[in-house]
């Protein structure tokens, strides 16, 4: 059973919210259609920073082969992500909180606006 399937199941049981481990592929379209719904939720995207991982969000969705774009992904995921939180290994291999940046709600020249909270390149 593909994890898309996993997402779109969870959903018509009415969830309180929805976590998703590793979103890798189309099943990031199900999760950002259900956070867009009002199912609060959280999940996990390997990416090389915060914002790395936003512009990730907005391009797995593509896989999924339906009439999407850009133009409708990137505002669903300026309106539907809280928070991202970028972890990284340290020396011993302890993983560590190296960034967070908040989503501002807007779009501007293609990405999503962001403000950082924590570490990372200033916005």
């Amino acid at each position: 059973m593909s994890l898309r399937r996993l997402v779109k199941e969870a959903l018509r049981m009415r969830p309180d919210r929805l976590v998703v481990g590793e979103v890798r592929d189309a099943e990031a379209l199900d999760l950002l259609l259900a956070l867009n719904t009002g199912v609060p939720g959280a999940a996990t995207i390997h990416a090389n920073s915060a914002p790395d991982a936003l512009r990730k969000l907005g391009s797995l969705p593509l896989l999924a082969g339906r009439n999407i774009d850009r133009d409708f992904l990137l505002p669903a995921i300026a309106a539907s992500v809280g928070l991202v939180v970028h972890c990284r290994r340290d020396a011993d291999g302890r993983r560590a909180v190296v960034e967070i940046v908040a989503p501002t709600g807007r779009v501007v020249d293609g990405v999503v606006e962001t403000r950082t909270l924590f570490g990372g390149a200033p916005a």
